[in-house]
C-alpha cells in the first residue's frame, strides 16, 4: 500500500478513535470532537509518518500495525504541537495551513483541549498494541515520551524561547529534530530493530528541517506557506538565518541533508532509504528570491 494512503487510513482510525464515534450520540462533547479532526487536516506533508514508515520498511517492516500506530501518535503529537504553538500565549497565529487556527475556529479553551487530547490520543494508539507487542510497544512509548517532553523533547524546545541565553543548535535538536529523531528510532523499533543506531539519521533531517523552516519563514510570505511569516523576528526567536546569514544557513541546510544520507544505518532498504531523503532534500531547500 503507498505510503500516504497507509497514513490516511491509520490518521483517520486513530482520530474516530479519540472522537468517541463509537459512543452513543450526545454522550461525547461535539465541539471538541470536532475540533480534533479540524486540528489533523489538511494532513500536510506528513513527514514525521512517512519517516517512520519509511524506516520501518527498510527494517523489514514485520509488524505493519505497530508501525503504523508509531507513525499516527508522531503525527498526533506533531499537530497538537501545533495547535498549542499557534495560541496567543505562543505565536498567536491566525491561520495555519491556508485555514483559520484552532483556536480562532473553535476557541482558546477548545484549543488546549484538542491539543492535550491528541497528546493523550498518541500514547494510547501505541499502548493498545501492548497485547501483542508488549516490549517494542513499551519501547515505543519511552521514545515518544522522551522525545516530547523535557528535558530534550518538543516541549524543552518550546521553553528555550523563554530563555535569555540560547544556544542554537541546543534549540533546534529540541524543537524540531526531537520528533524526527523519534521518527526514525520508533520505526526502527516497531520493526524489532535497535533504536540507538538511528538516532543521527533522524537529528540530521530535523536539524535541516529546521534551517529550511527559517528561511522559509526568513524569505516566503504567507500566501506561499498558507501560515504567517516573518515569526522568529517578530517573536525575537533564535533563527539559523539570523545567526549564519541567508547563505550561511543554506550552507548548514545542505550539510545536514549530505550528513543524513550518509548516516543511514545498514538495513535491507537502505537504498530506498536514501532515495526518499533525497526526495526530501529536494523538497526542503528553498528558491530564492521568494520576496523582495
Amino acid at each position: 500500500m503507498d505510503l500516504g494512503l497507509r497514513i490516511d487510513k491509520a490518521m483517520t482510525a486513530a482520530i474516530s478513535q479519540a472522537q468517541g464515534t463509537s459512543e452513543p450520540a450526545g454522550t461525547v462533547p461535539g465541539r471538541l470532537a470536532a475540533a480534533l479532526n479540524y486540528a489533523v487536516t489538511p494532513g500536510g506533508a506528513r513527514i514525521r509518518p512517512t519517516i517512520c514508515l519509511s524506516v520501518a520498511r527498510a527494517c523489514g517492516d514485520d509488524a505493519p500495525d505497530l508501525a503504523d500506530r508509531a507513525a499516527v501518535a508522531l503525527e498526533m503529537i506533531h499537530c497538537a504541537s501545533l495547535v498549542h504553538d499557534d495560541l496567543p500565549c505562543f505565536d498567536d497565529a491566525s491561520f495555519r495551513r491556508g485555514k483559520p487556527t484552532l483556536h480562532l475556529a473553535f476557541s482558546e479553551p477548545l484549543a488546549v483541549l484538542a491539543g492535550d487530547s491528541l497528546i493523550i490520543a498518541a500514547f494510547e494508539a501505541l499502548a493498545a498494541a501492548g497485547p501483542h507487542h508488549a516490549t517494542r510497544a513499551l519501547l515505543l512509548l519511552q521514545l515518544l515520551g522522551r522525545h516530547t517532553g523535557m528535558p530534550h523533547g518538543i516541549c524543552a524546545g518550546q521553553g528555550w524561547e523563554s530563555e535569555a541565553q540560547v544556544d542554537l543548535r541546543a534549540y533546534h535538536r529540541s524543537k524540531t529534530a526531537a520528533l524526527f529523531v523519534a521518527a526514525t528510532q520508533m520505526g526502527a523499533v516497531a520493526a524489532g530493530h535497535e533504536a540507538q543506531p538511528w538516532a543521527e539519521l533522524g537529528a540530521r533531517i530535523g536539524e535541516a528541517f529546521q534551517v529550511a523552516d527559517d528561511l522559509r519563514d526568513a524569505l516566503y510570505d504567507a500566501q506561499t506557506l498558507g501560515k504567517p511569516t516573518g515569526q522568529d523576528k517578530a517573536h525575537s526567536r533564535p533563527s539559523a538565518v539570523e545567526e549564519l546569514g541567508v547563505d550561511g544557513a543554506i550552507r548548514r541546510l545542505k550539510d545536514c541533508l549530505g550528513g543524513a544520507i550518509a548516516s543511514i544505518p545498514s538495513c535491507p532498504g537502505e537504498a530506498g532509504l536514501a532515495q526518499m531523503v533525497r526526495l526530501y532534500a529536494d523538497r526542503m531547500t528553498p528558491s530564492l528570491p521568494a520576496k523582495a
